[in-house]
């Protein structure tokens, strides 16, 4: 069994880039995000707002995150970013992510995500809350 993979291509705009005119590393984990959210979208075939609705769930936070960085992005390239889920425990998954500008790998990403609910004593809190089975599976591909 493999994981879905989503792929996205990103162009890099002026605002991601620092006065040299190459990404600004933090940059990159703002376009991982987006691209995790994208992973899940395509997933579940729903909308971000729709699945917090269907699954009453109020998010997936980052706990760890860390990035690998291999050669330069820039003002206007087009680079392709590849995300996939590695593993799903009981409230918490892994994200990796390979942004690749032309034929160079440029950078990596890694997330460790838990899904969470709004605490049942006390809504200004929030709790881990176990990933629904049928949401695992949707990551799921036959290939």
């Amino acid at each position: 069994m493999s994981m879905l993979i989503n792929t996205r291509t990103v162009r890099i705009k002026w605002g991601d880039c620092d006065p040299a005119g190459i990404v600004y590393y933090p940059r990159y984990f703002a376009i991982f995000d987006n691209c995790t959210m994208a992973l899940f979208e395509r997933a579940l075939g729903m909308t971000t707002y729709q699945f917090l609705n269907a699954y009453d769930f109020s998010g997936y936070p980052i706990v760890d995150t860390r990035a690998r960085f291999f050669a330069p992005a820039k003002f206007g390239d087009d680079v392709i970013v590849e995300t996939t889920i590695t593993k799903f425990r009981g409230s918490s998954f892994d994200v990796h992510h390979r942004l690749s500008n032309g034929s160079k790998l440029a950078a990596e990403g890694f997330e460790t995500r838990v899904w969470i609910c709004r605490h049942p004593d006390d809504p200004e809190k929030i709790k881990a809350k176990q990933i629904p089975p049928e949401i695992v599976e949707r990551f799921s591909s036959s290939t």
